[in-house]
């Protein structure tokens, strides 16, 4: 989310990336099959070594295909950020490792692919002279109001709309968390101009 509002979707919960990862599956299972039918025959006792070399083409080229998607994804978000020109750009430190430590969210997380996303950013920052920041991991973007600057220390994950108790200002979560992005003084430059 952006800290004027605009919400870019989630390229994985689409349709046409839940179909392909559905089709990928199916592909997979059946790689997997033909490896455990034929695993104790020995080559040229009724082997059908050149199906699996098929189906192995069909699961590497719907990996491909995903991939493209994502990364055309990045492409077309990163342009559309730089071309409005602003005079900089914020980002948080995530701690991805943490994350992916959570067997729940693990998969979801590594196909956001955050580090990629922030070299192409970076990258074109450069060539269009646009200033890139990178705040700590531990500012409390989400905890902080971005009207009063009052601290909500309390807040859970499961909160998704931000209530200030002492300016009664009630915003979205990611909203208020990206507004206050906007706002930090402490932060290291990834982009100087």
């Amino acid at each position: 989310m952006m800290s004027n509002g605009d919400v870019y979707e989630n390229i994985n919960k689409t349709d046409k990336v839940r179909k392909l990862e559905k089709r990928l599956k199916q592909a997979q299972r059946k790689l997997s099959r033909s490896y455990e039918q034929n695993k104790y025959k020995k080559v040229g006792e009724n082997c059908y070594f050149n199906n699996r070399q098929k189906q192995i083409c069909r699961v590497q080229k719907l990996h491909q295909r995903l991939a493209n998607i994502r990364e055309n994804y990045h492409k077309n978000i990163v342009s559309e950020l730089v071309k409005t020109k602003p005079a900089f750009i914020t980002l948080e430190d995530l701690n991805v490792r943490g994350m992916m430590k959570n067997r729940h969210l693990s998969k979801v997380i590594a196909q956001q692919s955050f580090f990629h996303f922030r070299t192409k950013l970076q990258m074109k920052c450069e060539e269009y002279g646009i200033e890139l920041r990178l705040v700590n991991r531990f500012y409390p973007s989400t905890k902080l109001c971005s009207c009063c600057g009052y601290k909500k220390v309390d807040l859970t994950l499961k909160d998704r709309i931000y209530e200030c108790v002492n300016c009664h200002q009630v915003l979205d979560r990611d909203l208020n968390a990206a507004m206050n992005l906007k706002q930090a003084t402490e932060y290291e430059l990834l982009v100087s101009v």
